[in-house]
């Protein structure tokens, strides 16, 4: 089985990208499987119905997320519905929406992390509960963990490792070249990085942040404009367990397209 999961998408540039690419690398890698992180696609800040169905329909198989779904009220009443969106499963009991589905016997898991991020319930306990109450697991088990710490991250990889097929991380919208398996088999990367303008500030456009950090008064930051790229990992697996994982970066030339 082969597994393509994608970085954050930004706004109109980045799901641009995922329309113009996403079919050519299911027929390139023969992917039986397509997730990307969505809850950048509108704006640059969280999620729409149209944004979503735009995703899908580019041949994409399931949507996590992160602390941006909420950003776009209008996507809430979706989370329990048909479109096969997450969020994280570690917010409290009783938050609208799933952590988990299972998408052609894959069982797919979003999680968000706690340092610097926000007070949510504990990630490593939160998949310890689903593990332990899933009583038919599908055999290939794969978690975004939408986190900004490393550390945290990292330290999630070797919590399941052998445990579950695949960790990868998502958030700080910049990839990492730690692409691994782990001794017990599960691939692990800590950040795929973001489906998003290239010349950018992680998906902003660099004059606006610029002004926020030399002038700390609030700005009203956009989308960046110009040639986009997307940053995914490809995840090959035998049963349940990982046997490689490889950085895919592609780029896409601008079309005037903008957030």
């Amino acid at each position: 089985m082969r597994i393509l999961m994608v970085g954050d998408v930004i706004g109109r540039p980045g799901r641009k990208a995922i329309k113009s690419l996403v079919p050519g690398l299911r027929s390139e890698y023969g992917l039986d499987l397509v997730i990307v992180n969505a809850e950048n696609a509108a704006g640059g800040l969280g999620l729409t119905q149209a944004t979503a169905e735009e995703i899908l329909e580019s041949g994409v198989d399931v949507l996590t997320s992160g602390n941006h779904i909420w950003d776009q009220k209008e996507i809430i009443p979706h989370l329990e519905g048909e479109l096969p969106i997450l969020r994280p499963l570690n917010y409290p009991s009783g938050v609208p929406g799933r952590g988990y589905l299972v998408r052609d016997d894959v069982l797919v898991v979003n999680l968000v992390g706690r340092t610097f991020m926000g007070s949510f319930d504990c990630p490593f306990r939160a998949m310890d509960r689903l593990l332990a109450e899933l009583k038919a697991k599908p055999p290939v088990i794969v978690v975004d963990f939408h986190a900004e710490a490393t550390a945290e991250k990292v330290a999630l990889g070797w919590y399941l490792d052998g445990r579950v097929s695949a960790v990868v991380g998502t958030h700080t919208h910049v990839g990492t070249v730690d692409a691994r398996l782990l001794p017990k088999g599960t691939a692990y990367i800590t950040d795929l990085g973001m489906t998003g303008p290239a010349d950018s500030v992680i998906g902003d456009d660099i004059e606006a942040v610029l002004y926020r950090f030399l002038s700390q008064l609030p700005h009203r930051l956009s989308v960046g404009k110009g040639n986009v790229i997307l940053n995914a990992v490809l995840v090959e697996l035998d049963g349940g367990q990982a046997i490689s994982i490889t950085r895919i970066d592609r780029e896409v030339a601008a079309r005037g397209d903008e957030g």
